[in-house]
């Protein structure tokens, strides 16, 4: 009976650390949705998650209008003009590169697996000069070239390396058993890899998502254009430094730029820790 009582109490104790650690990582959040309800005065000087001095409903139609002749649902579909044709394309190349180096053995394999994974180690800002150079030289300046014609060569390694490691996971004899019945190589890719890499692909696209939907520093560098603007950047524009700053419009179109990754990801959510607890089974 005390053995009993000893686990229930280790169990009570547990799903309370739980709670409380749970809660001071959800706090940030809570507290965002909250502010988009109180008044700039309130969000400054209270921590509440619970508006006191009355609840403002006035903060989303105001950051939705936004500054200037945009809206920010113009910034929205910016966004989407991006992340779209990004992650489509990053999951495409990103299979086809990952299934060359998982399934077949050619020439420098070896010397082109490890320059693909050297690259991994350069941060984003000693590459940004050479790029912009280069971008320049194309035109492609203020255009979402920048971002979409680069997804079509995988040019995010660590995407490859995912990918690679699950593909590898998936025994051979699949291949064989389909190449002995008729399947050539393209179809052995799009009919078996595939559908068994779904896992995997889902959690490119989530993280191929987040990470071109909340990219602040290269938009900040190639688009100078207002009308080409992301959510990012029509955020930090609302913070008119000029002026008194009015959080609660920020607040609310925070919240709401975040909507679409917060769905995508519950949506797929069991896909992606799938596809990250498989990766890496096999070396």
């Amino acid at each position: 009976m005390a053995g009993l009582n000893n686990k229930r109490l280790n169990s009570l104790l547990k799903y309370i650390f739980l709670i409380l650690f749970g809660y001071i990582f959800l706090y940030p959040f809570l507290f965002l949705i909250s502010s988009s309800f109180k008044t700039d005065a309130e969000i400054m000087t209270s921590l509440s998650l619970i508006p006191r001095k009355g609840i403002v409903l006035d903060s989303y139609i105001k950051g939705w209008i936004g500054l200037g002749r945009q809206t920010f649902g113009h910034f929205l579909l910016n966004s989407c003009e991006i992340v779209i044709p990004v992650v489509i394309f990053s999951i495409i190349s990103s299979c086809f590169v990952s299934y060359g180096f998982a399934r077949f053995k050619f020439r420098f394999r070896n010397v082109f697996f490890f320059i693909m994974i050297s690259t991994l180690m350069l941060p984003n800002a000693v590459t940004i000069i050479p790029k912009y150079i280069l971008f320049v030289q194309l035109g492609w300046i203020n255009t979402y070239n920048v971002f979409i014609i680069p997804a079509l060569f995988a040019t995010n390694s660590f995407f490859i390396y995912m990918m690679m490691q699950y593909m590898r996971s998936i025994p051979k004899e699949l291949d064989e058993a389909a190449f002995v019945d008729g399947c050539s190589t393209f179809d052995i890719f799009l009919r078996i890899m595939m559908p068994l890499c779904k896992p995997a692909v889902f959690s490119i696209a989530i993280f191929q998502t987040v990470w071109t939907w909340n990219d602040f520093f290269n938009p900040l560098i190639f688009i100078s254009r207002v009308q080409k603007y992301t959510v990012m950047q029509a955020l930090r524009m609302s913070m008119d430094t000029t002026s008194q700053v009015s959080w609660g419009p920020i607040m609310a179109m925070a919240f709401v730029s975040m909507i679409p990754c917060i769905v995508l990801f519950f949506s797929a959510q069991d896909y992606f820790i799938e596809g990250i607890a498989t990766t890496g089974i096999k070396g």
